[in-house]
């Protein structure tokens, strides 16, 4: 009985972080003087639900009622209001996902085969070097780093 109670609760955290969510989106494409319209929210849906950065075509594919040319247009907007972030990197297509300002710092698997990207989370005592080891070298090299991402290259489980 209390796993019933636990789900509910665990699906009411999920409920009220999407909603903040939301919130802050709409609250960033109103401070750019546009709109969080049907198909904007259609697609953050989307890259709520993703576990990796996505392709156009993935993304057309899991939101069918958005036409493609509005598709584009819709990402291009999102990207300049900072609510989406665009990688480009192995393979011809980009690859979209959420700002990180939106869904929390995490980093990538990248297959140098077939562009498939993962998310990755480093455990904090991991990061925590990390951060110490960037800063060590902002030191040295007199770089003042405002962030950092870590793409993680190599073959994934189907390539290798």
């Amino acid at each position: 009985m209390t796993g019933d109670a636990d789900d509910g609760a665990e699906d009411d955290a999920e409920d009220d972080a999407e909603d903040e969510l939301h919130t802050a989106v709409g609250t960033r494409l109103e401070q750019a003087e546009g709109r969080y319209t049907r198909q904007r929210r259609a697609l953050v849906d989307v890259l709520v639900g993703a576990r990796q950065p996505l392709t156009v075509e993935e993304i057309h594919a899991l939101a069918p009622g958005v036409p493609q040319s509005s598709l584009y247009r819709n990402l291009a907007v999102l990207e300049e209001t900072g609510v989406v972030h665009r990688f480009t990197g192995h393979g011809d297509f980009a690859r979209f996902e959420l700002a990180e300002e939106l869904t929390g710092h995490h980093h990538h698997f990248v297959c140098s085969n077939c562009g498939a990207m993962t998310d990755v989370e480093l455990p904090g005592a991991v990061e925590s070097r990390l951060e110490d080891a960037l800063a060590e070298l902002s030191r040295r090299e007199g770089f003042t780093i405002a962030e950092h991402r870590l793409d993680i290259v190599g073959l994934c489980r189907s390539c290798a």
